[in-house]
């Protein structure tokens, strides 16, 4: 899947370390993160924590082990969250926040958003004699499935500060903020500010082969550690992993709007396509989801004719798609798949 003339545009994660960040990670000074002895790790947690505004942050090996921490860090079982439709919580992690926290999920909004007024329609009180009560808000920033969205940041203090004044944690799922601070001009500290508990992943626009973090008050960061050992994120020499993400953090953040014109690139051929339904205006980061009129392929056989040609993506449903650029894909490279892909449908 990696031959060379391939463009995969199946996920940011599919990157490949660059020799400069596998020549940093053979370099990592390295000891035991268990005892708080891996001095790459402690230096990442420390440079995370500065970058985001909060007072402390954890490394954990994956962005759904983050969400499940903080799942379990910010809420009791039986607790009810409230996300935006379709968000990786409830979509992508294989119902764990059921399995692990015992949370229930109230998806409100549509293309990744949604507004205080329909936050506060769908909370449910304390105390109640039937329903579960909503005791955590989570944002996801950007919004995967609904192409890479950026949350609007008026829209998330807002939504915040209605979630204190009710008495709820808040939490961001911020995968791919980095991406979320290009396409805005908003600093990192500023988009997090509002969040109880912010994560943010090193695998994805970053390039680094692994590894996520969580961001927020030394306390919650304190029971975070606990949770990571729970379910068995806690690792030894973390530093390998720590020194690719201080590379990818210090190298590749500015890169991360070539991304966003790559993503543009491509979604501007198949707009031109009568066949394709795409909205332009959700194009905002690295990443597009489109669909397939009537009289089109369906997803599978795109997906299979495209490979054949040496363009890989994702189907996200029987008429949608999902393509996301990337570091290991140009411009060259993706305006080839954008020809390859339109002609195709």
């Amino acid at each position: 899947m990696h031959a060379e003339n391939n463009v995969d545009l199946r996920s940011d994660t599919v990157t490949r370390p660059t020799q400069a960040m596998r020549a940093a990670m053979a370099a990592a000074a390295v000891g035991d993160d268990q005892y708080g002895e891996d001095p790459t790790t402690n230096r990442l947690q420390q440079v995370v924590a500065e970058l985001l505004g909060k007072e402390a942050a954890l490394w954990l090996p994956s962005g759904t082990m983050a969400n499940q921490v903080a799942l379990r860090v910010l809420t009791r079982p039986g607790d009810d969250v409230i996300v935006s439709r379709e968000c990786h919580a409830v979509w992508h992690e294989t119902g764990g926040s059921a399995a692990n926290s015992g949370v229930q999920f109230t998806e409100i909004g549509s293309r990744g958003a949604f507004t205080v007024d329909e936050f506060t329609a769908a909370c449910k009180p304390r105390g109640h004699a039937i329903y579960p009560p909503t005791t955590l808000l989570e944002i996801e920033n950007t919004h995967n499935r609904s192409g890479g969205i950026v949350f609007p940041q008026p829209q998330a203090v807002a939504l915040c500060a209605a979630a204190r004044e009710r008495g709820m944690a808040t939490f961001l799922d911020g995968a791919r903020l980095w991406n979320a601070a290009v396409a805005s001009g908003l600093a990192l500290p500023e988009l997090t500010a509002p969040f109880d508990l912010a994560a943010v992943a090193l695998s994805k626009g970053l390039g680094a082969p692994g590894g996520s973090l969580l961001a927020g008050s030394r306390e919650l960061i304190e029971r975070a550690t606990r949770y990571r050992r729970m379910f068995g994120g806690a690792m030894r020499q973390t530093g390998l992993y720590a020194a690719a993400g201080l590379y990818a953090i210090e190298h590749h953040r500015a890169r991360l709007a070539e991304d966003h014109a790559n993503a543009r690139r491509i979604a501007q051929v198949l707009a031109d396509n009568p066949r394709v339904d795409i909205d332009l205006a959700t194009v905002q980061t690295n990443i597009i989801v489109f669909r397939l009129r009537e009289g089109a392929p369906d997803a599978a056989t795109v997906v299979g004719a495209a490979g054949e040609r040496g363009v890989l993506l994702f189907p996200f449903g029987t008429r949608t798609l999902r393509a996301v650029t990337h570091l290991d894909v140009s411009a060259a490279q993706c305006e080839r798949a954008a020809a390859i892909l339109s002609g195709l449908i």
